[in-house]
């Protein structure tokens, strides 16, 4: 245990030049993987490299493993507290929660880089046709744009949109969804944002994070449906109007279950409640160290 301190400041080493070279990987890939293991390494490095360092200027003789732990818990409290003022600042900033989408007149805004063109192809391999392009204005020069697809038979219809990351790099997050004729609505995303609010009861949300690939994404909506064998309810109507009315819905719900303020009181007191900024603060940290989102079936 005298040479601990030794030992430590290699794997320390390896720890940090690795997060670095993940993080220079991801500005390219924005994979929610690739960030999930960067933060784990991040921390394996912060708080062992604080330890080294306390033992190496003589700061405390305590064993290594015990000031790395308490170093740990302090970038945990620090990331905390972090995230509670981003939180804070999302709910009183204009941002809306649920934004209202308009049709996008500059139709279907593609990226060109090869893994999203790989994913067109996909999508027209696989039946699937583009029905509407949207946006949200999230501020005056910032718009939210979201592709929407529906295989031959109607049965499914799924939204693309491109989120950007910090380096420049796109994210594609995508949603499948079905309808049955019961009223129960099967939805499947790979959506990485916190949400932690409250969904209809007749909506059946799984999140997947993990499933970067739109192909495993597909094959999972289809294994969920295929499980509950119950009669699909094929899509009619523009999903511009469906959306907005989702929207609308969602606001109201989540007013009404205590998730976000009455509208009367967001200028003064913001839009999350203070239950609600907890719930938001959990996912955070289930979502960025363990790539899971609550359940809601």
């Amino acid at each position: 245990m005298e040479n601990a301190s030794e030992y430590l400041f290699p794997l320390v080493l390896a720890a940090a030049l690795t997060v670095i070279v993940l993080a220079r990987l991801n500005a390219r890939l924005a994979s929610p993987a690739l960030s999930i293991i960067n933060r784990w390494l991040r921390c394996i490095a912060l708080s062992g490299g604080a330890a080294w360092l306390l033992k190496r200027t003589g700061a405390s003789d305590r064993p290594c493993w015990l000031l790395a732990l308490v170093c740990l818990l302090v970038w945990v409290l620090a990331e905390t507290l972090y995230n509670w003022m981003m939180i804070k600042a999302l709910s009183l900033s204009p941002l809306p929660l649920f934004p209202h989408y308009t049709a996008s007149t500059l139709g279907d805004e593609w990226p060109t880089h090869p893994r999203f063109l790989k994913v067109r192809d996909w999508l027209r391999a696989h039946g699937f046709a583009r029905v509407q392009t949207l946006r949200a204005e999230i501020s005056p020069e910032l718009y939210l744009r979201v592709s929407v697809y529906q295989d031959e038979a109607a049965a499914m219809r799924l939204q693309i949109t491109f989120l950007p990351q910090a380096g420049g790099a796109l994210a594609l997050c995508a949603s499948f969804s079905t309808r049955m004729l019961n009223g129960w609505r099967y939805v499947t995303d790979n959506l990485f944002l916190p949400f932690a609010g409250f969904y209809p009861e007749n909506w059946l949300v799984e999140r997947n994070p993990w499933r970067v690939s739109l192909e495993s994404l597909h094959r999972r909506h289809r294994a969920r449906l295929a499980r509950r064998g119950e009669i699909i309810h094929p899509w009619d109507g523009e999903p511009l109007e469906e959306l907005n009315a989702q929207q609308r819905e969602m606001d109201r719900l989540n007013t009404e279950l205590g998730f976000l303020l009455p509208p009367a009181q967001r200028a003064e007191h913001g839009k999350i409640t203070y239950e609600g900024r907890f719930r938001v603060w959990k996912e955070i940290w289930s979502l960025n160290y363990l790539g899971r989102s609550a359940r809601y079936e």
